[in-house]
């Protein structure tokens, strides 16, 4: 079992019972998926970029990822429809707790003047979306090999009815967030 997961069933699903006055655990707010995505616009000129991208993800999610194609034609881009420009990954059940515990243990503190992830976040029902502007945090990739730096989008789904439900969640599983300032 996960490290995230058993810390979920013992010591948060309590807390939060007693935090927001559940009386049932299946009231408890739990993440449903983690959805990884890699927007990679040069791709159009050249596809061995999205190859190196997919292989970073696949590396970093433990999982092969998705390729993504465009919707529309955009003349000034270069873009046409069913064109290849980027890939994504969606992460459940284990997998998806080892990828959280990977980033806030590991990948997040490597982040160069990290003063924590941003309240503004929120979508208002309970979902929260982190970017982060290098995949290199992941101590998975080799920097040597790493050809071009690439950022990502993380999304994390909950099943929590509230954005403070979520943040609660969220924070007891090791999310660093920023201070609110007065």
């Amino acid at each position: 079992m996960s490290r995230l997961l058993d810390k979920y069933r013992n010591e948060i699903t309590p807390e939060l019972m007693k935090q927001f006055g559940y009386t049932n655990r299946l009231q408890v707010p739990r993440l449903k998926k983690i959805v990884i995505n890699m927007g990679v616009g040069e791709a159009t000129q050249d596809s061995k970029i999205l190859d190196d991208a997919a292989a970073d993800l696949a590396l970093v999610s433990g999982q092969r990822p998705m390729l993504t194609k465009s919707t529309k034609s955009i003349s000034n881009f270069k873009l046409r429809i069913g064109l290849k420009v980027g890939c994504k990954v969606t992460l459940r059940g284990k997998m998806m707790y080892e990828f959280l515990d990977r980033l806030v243990s590991v990948g997040l503190p490597r982040i160069r003047d990290f003063r924590g992830a941003s309240l503004k976040s929120f979508d208002g029902r309970g979902n929260y979306s982190l970017g982060l502007s290098e995949q290199i945090v992941f101590p998975e990739l080799d920097l040597d090999k790493v050809k071009r730096v690439q950022g990502m989008d993380i999304v994390m789904v909950t099943t929590a009815k509230t954005d403070e439900e979520a943040k609660a969640l969220l924070q007891l599983m090791g999310m660093p967030f920023t201070k609110k300032q007065a």
